[in-house]
């Protein structure tokens, strides 16, 4: 009886089990060959908005930019205890003109990140002795002692 149990128990878990990798996809499916139909100083802002649908991010200068993200990531394997791995990343940046054609697109994929180095120097503190919640600690406890604010301060 009790192997039974035992046996009903481990086929549940492993019915359970998807040997599928999940892959969590953010922003514009297929941006690498939609992008290859965008024409140079012929396509114009319907045809970009009608095949790659709205911008992630749009920023107005003197020409509007459109930036397009497309983001992939998989689980890794058990041995590496499943950390997420980067397998697409890329960034498509459209300049339009004022007229609304396509005059830049530049194309980036993950082989064109590059490693930021931050600096290990640190900045001091540069405000006084005392520290903001040592300022306002004792800012409550003079309101504490006189709400009314009659007392004389020392």
């Amino acid at each position: 009886m009790n192997k039974k149990i035992v046996l009903t128990i481990l086929v549940i878990f492993i019915s359970n089990c998807s040997l599928n990798k999940v892959v969590k996809h953010h922003g514009v499916h297929f941006l690498d060959k939609k992008q290859e139909n965008l024409v140079l100083n012929s396509t114009n802002k319907n045809d970009i908005l009608n095949k790659l649908g709205p911008p992630s991010t749009e920023s107005t200068f003197d020409n509007d930019i459109w930036i397009y993200i497309e983001r992939k990531e998989t689980k890794t394997s058990i041995t590496t205890l499943g950390r997420r791995k980067l397998t697409v990343n890329n960034v498509l940046i459209l300049e339009i003109n004022d007229m609304g054609i396509l005059i830049d697109k530049k194309f980036l994929n993950k082989d064109d990140m590059q490693q930021v180095n931050f600096s290990k120097n640190k900045t001091g503190v540069i405000s006084s002795k005392d520290s903001f919640v040592y300022e306002f600690l004792t800012s409550l406890r003079q309101k504490i002692n006189d709400p009314l604010g009659q007392k004389k301060i020392k």
